[in-house]
């Protein structure tokens, strides 16, 4: 995809927010200057993150120039905190490059959904060889769902080895996990004293499901960085729908339709505690959350009474007892 239609897309998502001036303000006007995206703490890093990241399935299946020109605008906007990993497609061997000119001035994330540690290393290594660097600011396990998968990684030769070995050989700065069970989250917590968590933090998750208070609670208690996935998340695509029928092929769930709705979302995962949350990897809604964080204000009381009315009743991703 070429960088005219990245803007051009980009024009059309503007003309979607313009007609909610009241919740979210229009972008910029030609000429004009915007703030950089804010920062936040990461927990006890020291490391001031983006309050969003940008999540390497942005650049998933696209041309190298498209994935140079998308990082460069990123960064350019204030975002130094990317996120990637090895089950997105082919963006490691794009972002590696285009990241490359802003690496030392950036803050790397990456997963591996291996649970041994020879998987493991197997997979770090050729995370950095691809990415195109000599170590990674954070290095997570992936997706954690099930109790078996915990015990994996943490019994004999299960891949935490090989990331406490890759931290004392330089190759990894902090160590976290994502997971989509607040069973596993919880148990991943109590065995080992994570850096960051990064979890779905959502409106319809918490208010429908109560899916993830319970975790973020855990999390702020042990001082840990809290990063948020699914801040704009929606419901599921219906059944009868069929994949290549989805109007958002690079989202496995549904995202709020409107993007009114969407900034909403946002802006209510980013009033909660956190520092920072990874967009969906569909490049309009990626550059929706890049405006809605350069002109972040905390959600208001009105705004979240009204967001949490559209929540009812929806079918939420997640819910408890459920990966």
């Amino acid at each position: 995809m070429r960088r005219r239609d990245f803007l051009r897309r980009g024009t059309a998502a503007a003309a979607g927010l313009a007609a909610s001036r009241k919740i979210l303000d229009p972008l910029a006007k030609a000429g004009e200057v915007l703030n950089p995206i804010p920062k936040r703490r990461l927990g006890k890093t020291g490391v001031d993150l983006s309050i969003i990241a940008f999540g390497g399935i942005v650049v998933t299946d696209t041309e190298p120039t498209f994935a140079k020109n998308a990082v460069a605008e990123a960064f350019d906007r204030g975002i130094n905190y990317f996120d990637v990993a090895p089950s997105y497609g082919n963006a490691q061997e794009r972002l590696g490059p285009a990241l490359e000119p802003y690496r030392m001035r950036s803050f790397l994330a990456c997963k591996t959904a291996e649970r041994t540690k020879s998987g493991a290393a197997k997979e770090l290594e050729e995370s950095l060889r691809l990415l195109r660097t000599d170590h990674l600011d954070l290095y997570q396990f992936h997706h954690l769902t099930t109790m078996e998968e915990v015990n994996t990684v943490f019994g004999p030769d299960g891949a935490m080895e090989t990331f406490q070995a890759a931290r004392k050989a330089g190759k990894v700065r902090f160590i976290g996990f994502s997971a989509h069970s607040v069973e596993a989250a919880l148990a991943a917590l109590d065995r080992y004293e994570f850096d960051t968590i990064l979890f779905p933090i959502n409106f319809v998750l918490f208010s429908q499901a109560k899916f993830g208070p319970q975790v973020l609670a855990k999390a702020r208690e042990k001082g840990m960085g809290i990063l948020a996935l699914k801040g704009m998340a929606k419901t599921t695509w219906p059944k009868t729908m069929k994949e290549s029928e989805r109007p958002n092929p690079k989202c496995w769930y549904q995202p709020a339709a409107l993007p009114e709705e969407a900034a909403l979302g946002l802006r209510w995962t980013l009033s909660q505690p956190i520092t920072a949350a990874v967009p969906p990897g569909d490049e309009k809604y990626f550059r929706l959350a890049m405006d809605v964080a350069q002109k972040f204000e905390p959600l208001k009381p009105e705004e979240e009474k009204a967001l949490l009315a559209r929540a009812v009743g929806v079918e939420p991703i997640f819910r408890l007892g459920k990966g």
